[in-house]
């Protein structure tokens, strides 16, 4: 599910699991343990996907077969993830190389860096639209980097935005013209980072994140409780599994 390149000092992290790389436990918790693994053998690290797809998100089919206590221990798994990058001792850059919405939008809010493939791709926090509360820790992510009222704007009307719309946006901090090179911008960002005095770039890149990280101290049990019961609310239930056949469908 994961193809791994080291690249000098910068290992990239593939996400590689068909179709769409949809976020489920398995793939969640190995992305996770292979982040921890970067930080003791890398300098830096990049996490991408496949070309025209970074990540779909949460794999929202299989996750409705889970129940209540199957949903929270996948959503602690979700929030270790995304914990594992923003406690990062190496700086993370997210190679967007296609389709970005929900869960895959939510993986790159924690990283250092994010570069976006232009084209006909969507981007973005769309949890409204398909009936989900965004979690406060995942809120703050988005805040930190585009100020409270843009913030609000996207999270409360769900809306999907091309790559130009979020570069103005300030949703992703650059633009390339296709996949390929989206990785490379990616890796050179990284290359450009160590290449200055390490403990002086690496103290002050921990002291500068220091707050996202520590939005994990407070999550606790009740989070993912009221998590899980967002999930299994149901008007959110009717609405995904409406999704859900829609996808079938068109399938």
């Amino acid at each position: 599910m994961i193809k791994i390149t080291n690249h000098d000092g910068t290992r990239e992290l593939q996400l590689d699991r068909a179709p769409v790389n949809a976020l489920n436990p398995a793939l969640t918790e190995a992305l996770t343990a292979e982040i921890t693994k970067a930080e003791k053998e890398a300098r830096a690290l990049v996490i991408s996907g496949q070309p025209g797809m970074f990540s779909a998100g949460l794999d929202v089919p299989e996750l409705l077969q889970l129940d209540r206590d199957g949903m929270k221990s996948f959503f602690r798994s979700f929030f270790r993830l995304l914990e594992s990058i923003a406690r990062s001792e190496i700086p993370v850059a997210a190679a967007i190389t296609g389709h970005s919405p929900a869960g895959g939008a939510v993986v790159s809010l924690f990283c250092d860096y994010r570069v976006m493939s232009r084209g006909e791709f969507v981007f973005g926090l769309n949890e409204t639209q398909v009936g989900l509360p965004v979690p406060e820790v995942i809120q703050y992510a988005l805040i930190r980097l585009v100020g409270r009222h843009r913030a609000e704007r996207q999270i409360v009307s769900g809306a999907l935005v091309s790559p130009s719309q979020a570069l103005d946006k300030g949703m992703v901090d650059a633009l390339a013209d296709d996949p390929e090179t989206t990785v490379k911008a990616a890796i050179d960002w990284c290359n450009s980072l160590v290449a200055l005095p390490g403990f002086a770039m690496l103290r002050n890149r921990a002291m500068l994140r220091s707050d996202l990280a520590t939005r994990f101290d407070a999550l606790g049990e009740q989070q993912v409780e009221d998590f899980v019961d967002g999930w299994f609310n149901t008007e959110t239930q009717a609405v995904m599994q409406a999704l859900v056949a829609k996808l079938k469908a068109r399938a």
